[in-house]
């Protein structure tokens, strides 16, 4: 497996991604070599973990591989450290020769782990968690984002199979690359309640007084701050809050240069007493703020599926979302949450407030939406589903004339 992300580097949905999948892979059966550049330290190999973090005991690792250290553009410089990631994997492959497939996330080491699939004549394949096209609402604006769709639509034409996470993205992947929809397996993300449910009946009071004082709701955003998400859609309906509850506070957690951005947003606005930027921040902060906020609002302008609106709901968070993307389907209007037009503040407030006024239809919502969580969104059935696509692939790449030839 390659991937871009794994602690300590992480910066998104692709890293919990992975870093979830992993164990329970294990745990089904499954070694996994996971393969991965060294961005911010970290022992260079080391064992996976089972799902109940003990060590696995199959021979799965992860290996870090330390990166070039060119300094040109971000496509350069993710091209360059691919070559450092092939010729790690074909060491190991060399060295193990007992692979069955590779399964690769998202563009940055599909150079890799394409180059691997030929030199060794293994099946490749791939989960694909966003697109440039997509982030970009549809438009490419400039070299470097036209370089990553190809990249991109290389690694999707290269791919024996592929996984996305929700029927928003198949329609993407379809559109985008022109590729056949029998082509692409359906497997969501999914959450672990366990996180929550250990914070269950903790008093947090103190925790939430950093935040807000006692009577004042909470509004809570977490993620990376970036426009994609929002969240200048999200200040701008803060006014519109306030107009009717003065007391509620807007805390806008995670990491990104745009934070500064909304911050000058609030200034205008007059809000900024109200907005609270903490940065990136750890787990257990996150975890808390879940558990102490009234509401989570998560008005994304491009979501490929929305993991963070799966973490509110399997902590019991009312959840506010756009109608768009993945977000659209993992939240059911009126039942598991509330949906708003996207792009649009005012409806995004009126949301909001109807969430904050009417505790008990919320918390109807909050129930409903737990329940599905825990059956729907579990990693161990998303893992069993993974498993299913590995076996459907390998019978497949055995049965032909290209895969597995010496």
């Amino acid at each position: 497996m390659l991937s871009w992300e794994f602690p300590p580097y992480l910066v998104g949905g692709l890293g919990k991604h992975v870093i979830e999948l992993v164990p329970q892979l294990i745990a089904h059966g499954v070694e996994v070599h996971l393969v991965v550049p060294r961005l911010a330290g970290g022992e260079q190999s080391e064992p996976l973990t089972l799902p109940d973090g003990t060590p696995a005991t199959n021979g799965s690792r992860v290996h870090r591989v330390d990166v070039s250290g060119v300094q040109a553009n971000f496509f350069t410089n993710t091209w360059h450290d691919n070559i450092l990631l092939q010729e790690y994997c074909g060491a190991l492959l060399r060295r193990e020769n007992s692979f069955d497939l590779i399964h690769n996330h998202d563009w940055l080491s599909g150079f890799a782990a394409t180059a691997v699939k030929h030199w060794h004549h293994l099946p490749l394949l791939a989960t694909v968690h966003a697109t440039e096209m997509g982030r970009n609402l549809g438009q490419l604006h400039n070299e470097m984002q036209r370089q990553i769709h190809q990249a991109e639509w290389w690694l999707t034409y290269e791919a024996w199979r592929l996984i996305t996470t929700s029927r928003y993205m198949l329609w993407e992947l379809s559109t985008y690359f022109e590729l056949p929809a029998s082509k692409i397996d359906i497997i969501p993300n999914g959450v672990d309640p366990g996180n929550f449910d250990a914070l269950r009946g903790a008093d947090l009071s103190q925790f939430r007084l950093a935040y807000a004082m006692p009577g004042q709701p909470i509004v809570y955003y977490v993620g990376r701050i970036v426009p994609e998400k929002g969240l200048a859609v999200l200040v701008d309906a803060v006014p519109r809050v306030l107009s009717e509850w003065p007391g509620v506070r807007f805390v806008i957690a995670g990491g990104g240069d745009y934070a500064n951005e909304l911050r000058e947003q609030a200034v205008r606005l007059g809000v900024s007493a109200n907005v609270l930027l903490p940065g990136r921040i750890s787990d257990d902060v996150r975890d808390k703020l879940y558990m102490v906020a009234d509401c989570a609002a998560f008005p994304s302008l491009y979501e490929p599926f929305g993991i963070v609106a799966l973490e509110a709901m399997a902590a019991r968070c009312p959840v506010v979302v756009s109608d768009v993307g993945g977000l659209a389907e993992v939240v059911e209007h009126e039942v598991t949450g509330i949906k708003v037009q996207p792009d649009d503040p005012v409806s995004l407030a009126e949301g909001i407030l109807y969430t904050l006024k009417n505790p008990k239809a919320s918390a109807k919502r909050v129930q409903n939406a737990e329940r599905v969580v825990r059956k729907q969104y579990n990693w161990h059935h998303i893992a069993r589903m993974t498993v299913d696509v590995y076996r459907k692939v390998v019978k497949e790449a055995k049965a032909g004339d290209w895969a597995y030839r010496t």
